[in-house]
C-alpha cells in the first residue's frame, strides 16, 4: 500500500497510531479530574492511576530504541 512493507506500515500504526490513543486517553483523564474537582491530591492519585500504564509502555519503546543502537 502506497509503497510501504507490511511491517513498515505495522510499525507506522504502533508509533503514531498508540500516541494518539494515549494523547486522548490523557485528555479524558484531564476531563475526569476537572469535573469531579478532585483537588490537586486527588488529581495526582487519579494520574497515578490511569495514566500509570501509558508510562510503561513509552519506557517499553524508549528501551527497544536504545537496545537497537
Amino acid at each position: 500500500m502506497w509503497g510501504f512493507t507490511e511491517a513498515q506500515f505495522a510499525g507506522f500504526g504502533l508509533t503514531v497510531g498508540i500516541a494518539a490513543f494515549m494523547f486522548y486517553m490523557l485528555f479524558i483523564v484531564v476531563q475526569l479530574a476537572w469535573a469531579s474537582k478532585a483537588g490537586k491530591f486527588g488529581t495526582f492519585v487519579i494520574f497515578l492511576g490511569l495514566a500509570f500504564g501509558m508510562l510503561g509502555f513509552v519506557a517499553k519503546g524508549l528501551l527497544q530504541w536504545w537496545m537497537d543502537i
